[in-house]
C-alpha cells in the first residue's frame, strides 16, 4: 500500500523527464505529429533564466545570466520555433514558464511575442496566456507588454510574506519588493493573479504561516498555490544537512490549517495545491489537460507531448549540468530542431496510467465516461488500486474521486501509480 509519508513527490507530469532516453534513431517531428489532431494545441515557451535561484528550486534555469547568453537564447528560439512549426496548426492555450519569463526586459518580451504569433501563428491576444512572474521582474513596462499581448493570467512565486522566512528558503527577498509587485500586477489588471505560498519552511510556525496566509487574501489573488517544501538533491537547500524531526506531521498540519483557511475564505480545491475564487473559470486559467491535449513547446528545458512521445532535451538540475545543457541547445544547427532528442514513448498501458494519475490528483476525479471513449475500457477494471484506495478511506466508493484524506496524500498517491518500467528508468536515470 501507500507510503507513511505524504511528501513522495511531486507528479507535475506523467512521466517524469528523469525516464526520458536519448531517441535512437531520432524521430522526424513531421512523422511525430503526422498523424495527431493539431487544432486544439497547448504552446508552451520555456525561458531558463533568474535574477537568483532559490534554494528550494530544482527547474531547469540559470540565474544571472549574462545579457548576450539571453539575446542568443532568443534568436535560437526564432530558430527553432521555424521548424517545429506546423501547417494549419492552432494553439487555445499557452504558457511561459521557466525560469521566469520576465527576467527577459521589456523589448525582450515583445521579442519572444513576435516569435510566438509571426512565426508559430498564435493569436495573441486571442487565446489564455499564462506567464510566470517573480517580485524582482514585476515591473510595469513588462507587465505592460503582457497586457498588450492579452496575457490573463500571471503567477508569482511568493513563498513567503516574511522575509526570515523567505531567507531560509533561500530565497533573499523583502516583503516590500513584493507588495509593490502585487501591487504593480493589480494595476495592469491582469484577469487573474496566482500566488504561490510554501509551507513547511525551517522555523515556520502555525502561526506564522496563518501570517503569510493573512497577506496573500489581502490580495484577494484569483487563484492560490500552496506547495509543501521539498529539499531534493543539487539543489541549495539540498546542500545543506539540516534535520527535520517531524517534518511530514508538521507539513501536513500547515497544509490543512492553509486548506481551512483558504476555504473558509471563499476559494474553491482543485486538487492538493490549487485554489481558486469561484468566479474563476477553466478559460481563464493556465489548465493544460495533458490526458487529452497535445503540446508544443519552444526552448532547451521544455517537453512536448503528442499521445504517444514525450520529448525534451536533456534534463539537468544541477548549475553545471543546466549550462552544459543550454550552450548545447544554442550551438544547434537549425536542422536538430526538426527532430526528437530524448524522451518517452508511452503505449497503451502507460497512456491509461497517465490520464488516470492526472484525472485522479485533481478534486472533481477521474470522468468514467471520458476514459471508456478513449480507451474503450473501464479504468476501475484497469486499476485495481482504486479499490485500495477506497478501502484506506483515499477515495470515495468506486475510487474515482479522492477523498479530503486522500487529496492531502496526492504527493504519495501519485508516485504510487507510477508503473514499474517508469520507475526503473527514473531509478536508472544519470545526468549527462
Amino acid at each position: 500500500m501507500i507510503s507513511n509519508s505524504p511528501y513522495q513527490g511531486y507528479l507535475y507530469a506523467y512521466p517524469h523527464k528523469t525516464s526520458y532516453r536519448p531517441l535512437d534513431p531520432r524521430p522526424a517531428l513531421a512523422d511525430v505529429w503526422r498523424d495527431e489532431p493539431t487544432d486544439a494545441l497547448f504552446l508552451y515557451v520555456h525561458i531558463p533564466f533568474c535574477e537568483m535561484r532559490c534554494g528550494f528550486c530544482n527547474l531547469f534555469t540559470r540565474a544571472n545570466a549574462p545579457a548576450e547568453q539571453v539575446t542568443a537564447y532568443l534568436r535560437q528560439l526564432r530558430v527553432q520555433a521555424s521548424r517545429v512549426a506546423l501547417d494549419e496548426a492552432a494553439f487555445v492555450r499557452a504558457a511561459f514558464g521557466g525560469g521566469t519569463p520576465t527576467y527577459l526586459d521589456a523589448t525582450e518580451l515583445a521579442d519572444l511575442f513576435d516569435i510566438c504569433t509571426g512565426v508559430l501563428g498564435a493569436r495573441m491576444p486571442g487565446i489564455p496566456l499564462s506567464v510566470e512572474t517573480s517580485p524582482a521582474t514585476a515591473t510595469p513596462d513588462r507587465l505592460e507588454v503582457l497586457t498588450a499581448f492579452g496575457a490573463t493570467r500571471v503567477s508569482i512565486g511568493v513563498q513567503s510574506f516574511l522575509d526570515a522566512e523567505a531567507h531560509a528558503a533561500g530565497r533573499p527577498q523583502r516583503r516590500a519588493d513584493v507588495e509593490r509587485a502585487l501591487g504593480a500586477i493589480r494595476d495592469a489588471r491582469v484577469p487573474v493573479l496566482n500566488l504561490d505560498l510554501i509551507y513547511g519552511i525551517d522555523g515556520q510556525t502555525p502561526e506564522s504561516w496563518q501570517l503569510s496566509l493573512d497577506a496573500a487574501l489581502g490580495w484577494r489573488p484569483e487563484e492560490i498555490f500552496l506547495y509543501p517544501l521539498y529539499v531534493r538533491p543539487l539543489t541549495g537547500l539540498g546542500r545543506r544537512a539540516a534535520s527535520r524531526d517531524d517534518w511530514d506531521a508538521s507539513r501536513l498540519a500547515l497544509y490543512r490549517q492553509g486548506r481551512d483557511t483558504l476555504l473558509a475564505a471563499g476559494y474553491r480545491q482543485e486538487s492538493m495545491r490549487q485554489f481558486r475564487l469561484p468566479a474563476v473559470t477553466a478559460d481563464d486559467g493556465p489548465d493544460y489537460s495533458c490526458q487529452d491535449d497535445g503540446m508544443i513547446s519552444l526552448g532547451c528545458g521544455a517537453r512536448s507531448y503528442t499521445r504517444d512521445l514525450h520529448y525534451s532535451f536533456d534534463y539537468a538540475v544541477g548549475i553545471s549540468e543546466v549550462r552544459a545543457v543550454l550552450d548545447d541547445y544554442l550551438s544547434r544547427p537549425a536542422a536538430d530542431f526538426g527532430y526528437a532528442e530524448v524522451g518517452f514513448r508511452l503505449d497503451e498501458v502507460e497512456q491509461r496510467r497517465r490520464w488516470l494519475i492526472k484525472s485522479l490528483l485533481r478534486t472533481e476525479g477521474i470522468d468514467p465516461y471520458g476514459y471508456r471513449k478513449r480507451f474503450g475500457t473501464d479504468p476501475a477494471a484497469d486499476f485495481p488500486q482504486l479499490a485500495q484506495l477506497t478501502e484506506a478511506g483515499l477515495a470515495e466508493p468506486g475510487g474515482l474521486r479522492l477523498t479530503p484524506a486522500g487529496l492531502e496524500r496526492s504527493d504519495a498517491i501519485g508516485p504510487w501509480f507510477t508503473s514499474d518500467p517508469v520507475r526503473s528508468a527514473m531509478a536508472g536515470y544519470r545526468p549527462r
